[in-house]
């Protein structure tokens, strides 16, 4: 190997070196918990935006069917004061035997 090539081969090295190092410093920055935080909630931000876009899209689309849903979702939340409500009426007074007393 002539002294040139020698020369060359030593400054490829130190070059492909210090890319290694920037590179490697690149990777420990993207690894780091506040930087990987910070991209999955970007990413959560873009998603819920997607899905929002797509649910008013869908209550453009079927008003009536998304009312209904949101209807049958909110009795199904509230099934037990419903319960009582009825009870109650159907008994004529409280359900817990206190008919009459303020």
């Amino acid at each position: 190997m002539s002294a040139r090539a020698l020369e060359q081969a030593k400054r490829e090295a130190v070059a492909a070196q210090a890319r290694f190092w920037a590179t490697l410093g690149e990777a420990q920055q993207r690894l780091r918990p506040a930087s990987l935080a910070g991209e999955a909630w970007s990413g959560v931000k873009g998603k819920s935006a997607d899905l929002a876009g797509g649910a008013i899209e869908a209550v453009k689309r079927r008003p009536a069917t998304v009312s209904l849903v949101l209807g049958g979702l909110a009795i199904f939340l509230a099934r037990a004061p419903i319960k009582r409500a009825v009870t109650r009426l159907i008994s004529g007074g409280d359900d817990d035997g206190n008919e009459g007393e303020a």
